[in-house]
C-alpha cells in the first residue's frame, strides 16, 4: 500500500503557500513585515499560537528545528517549508494554487474554502491572499481568483463557476467542487 503522507504534506504546503512565501520574503524585503505582522496577529488570535511562536523565532534568527517549540503535524510541515525556503528559495511553493498538478492543489483549496466557510479566520485570510495572487496572474487563474468568494458563499454550479475558462481551469474548478463534496459528506 502506498503511503499518503507526501500527498498530505503537499496539501498542507499548498494550502499555506502564501504564508510560507510571505515569511521567507519578509526576511529579505522589510516592506512586507507589516503585512506579515497582520497575518501573524490574526493567526495567533485564532488559536495558531504554537505556529506563530515558531515563526517569530525564525524571524528572530532561529533555524534549528528542535528549538522551535511544540507543534502539531500541520505546523511542522509549514515551519519546515519555511526553513527550506530560507535555505533554498527555489523550494518555495508556487505563486498560485495551480502551480504544478491541479489534482494536488484542489484538495488544499477545497479544505481552505471549507475551513473559511465554517468560521476559521486564518483560512479566510489565506484564501483571500490566494485569490488576490490568482487575480494578478491572468487567464484561468484570474477567473479562479475572482470566483473564490462565490464558491465560499456556496455556489456549486460548475457551469456558472467555469464560465469562460479553458480546460485546465475547468479541471481545477471541478476537482475543487468534487473535493468540497467529499468534505461536506463527512
Amino acid at each position: 500500500m502506498q503511503s499518503t503522507f507526501p500527498d498530505r504534506t503537499q496539501q498542507i504546503i499548498q494550502t499555506h503557500a502564501s504564508l510560507i512565501r510571505l515569511v521567507v520574503h519578509s526576511l529579505q524585503q522589510t516592506e512586507l513585515k507589516p503585512k506579515l505582522e497582520d497575518v501573524l496577529t490574526i493567526s495567533a488570535n485564532n488559536g495558531w499560537t504554537d505556529l506563530v511562536a515558531a515563526i517569530r523565532k525564525i524571524l528572530a534568527g532561529e533555524r534549528s528545528k528542535d528549538k522551535l517549540g511544540n507543534m502539531d503535524e500541520e505546523d511542522k510541515v509549514i515551519i519546515f517549508a519555511i526553513l527550506d525556503g530560507i535555505q533554498n528559495p527555489a523550494s518555495l511553493p508556487g505563486n498560485d494554487a495551480a502551480s504544478g498538478d491541479p489534482a494536488m492543489a484542489a484538495p488544499g483549496i477545497a479544505h481552505m474554502i471549507h475551513e473559511a466557510a465554517t468560521g476559521n479566520a486564518q483560512a479566510l485570510v489565506l484564501l483571500s491572499n490566494m485569490a488576490e495572487q490568482m487575480s494578478g496572474a491572468g487567464g484561468d487563474m484570474r477567473r479562479l481568483g475572482g470566483i473564490m468568494k462565490t464558491i465560499l458563499d456556496g455556489e456549486r454550479d460548475a457551469e456558472v463557476l467555469c464560465k469562460g475558462m479553458a480546460q485546465q481551469g475547468r479541471t481545477l474548478v471541478l476537482s475543487i467542487l468534487d473535493e468540497l463534496g467529499r468534505i461536506q459528506a463527512h
